[in-house]
């Protein structure tokens, strides 16, 4: 897996430092049972971790001292932010309440074109899944990559990434701080949606300030596992991370000191279009709307080190 042999050769770069286990704030105390139960929904998808899904261990935290080594990649402070899978009204057909459409990606694969055009490049076609009934909603849906939408029979339809347009995504809350709206502790997820729907116009001309845009698909999934990760298996609330594949390879346990939070160790499970460097990772926080609000404040440094197998 070339994420895998990427950061074990990371290892031997100037850019990264092999610390010890008594060395991370915080080891002796974390759950290593729940998080040896993460690190084992995806490592027989990994070759060179496959051995590992299959030992025995009695003493999860002897099981990862034993067979990995802590190494801090890159330099600190890290960036953690949070994502979670939101739950939002909607309906399969279009009414006037419910008038924002969530697409499945098109046959031919997704036009190149940036979210402004998208509307009527996508009309008539008949690739909705649902609409919902707030564009702000909806705009951060795209930021999720994944959600739930409750019927209004009660039925749920559970949405999974299924592809981009391909173009490069743009902080809107960030614009937001630029035009000295917000402050950058201010901008969080739900004052930005707070914003654009104060102001609709100037809000539908900002969302179009990211030009990337997501199309989903519906997936049949037990109503208590997450959302699907990118190594195609769910990810776990307040256990998986989404993190960047050229520092970090999917499926290593990584530890994370995060300030304002216990440390934890978790798993490094998903990715994301906004996160790039050795020092970042947005850390999954659950299903609904408590999820959600423990997730739009999150902006915190640390570090993380990532567990490298011996």
């Amino acid at each position: 897996m070339r994420g895998l042999i990427a950061a074990l050769m990371l290892t031997t770069t100037s850019a990264s430092a092999e610390i010890s286990f008594h060395d991370l704030k915080g080891w002796a105390g974390e759950n290593h049972g729940a998080a040896l139960s993460a690190f084992r929904t995806t490592c027989d998808l990994v070759p060179d971790l496959e051995r590992l899904c299959e030992m025995p261990a009695p003493d999860p935290r002897a099981f990862f001292e034993e067979n990995f080594r802590p190494v801090l990649i890159g330099t600190p402070p890290a960036l953690f932010t949070a994502y979670y899978e939101p739950e939002l009204p909607g309906s399969t057909t279009r009414t006037d309440r419910f008038a924002y459409p969530v697409y499945v990606l098109p046959p031919e694969g997704p036009p190149p074109i940036p979210r402004a055009d998208m509307p009527s490049a996508l009309a008539g076609r008949g690739l909705e899944i649902a609409w919902l009934d707030d564009p702000a909603d909806l705009f951060f849906l795209h930021v999720q990559g994944s959600g739930r939408i409750r019927l209004p029979d009660g039925q749920v339809i559970r949405l999974g990434y299924a592809g981009k347009n391909g173009l490069e995504y743009r902080s809107i809350g960030r614009e937001l701080v630029r035009r000295g709206i917000f402050t950058v502790p201010q901008a969080t997820a739900e004052a930005v949606k707070d914003w654009i729907r104060a102001n609709p116009e100037d809000g539908a001309a900002l969302m179009n300030h990211n030009p990337s845009f997501i199309f989903f698909r519906p997936l049949d999934l037990p109503t208590d596992a997450g959302p699907i990760g990118s190594m195609g298996r769910p990810v776990i609330a307040n256990r998986s991370i989404a993190v960047d594949p050229d520092h970090v390879a999917l499926g290593l346990p990584v530890w994370v000191e995060r300030e304002g939070a216990a440390p934890r160790l978790f798993v490094a499970h998903d990715t994301g279009s906004a996160i790039k460097g050795p020092q970042r990772a947005d850390i999954f926080m659950g299903s609904g709307p408590e999820a959600g609000l423990a997730a739009s404040p999150v902006a915190d440094p640390g570090r993380m080190i990532v567990l490298v197998p011996r």
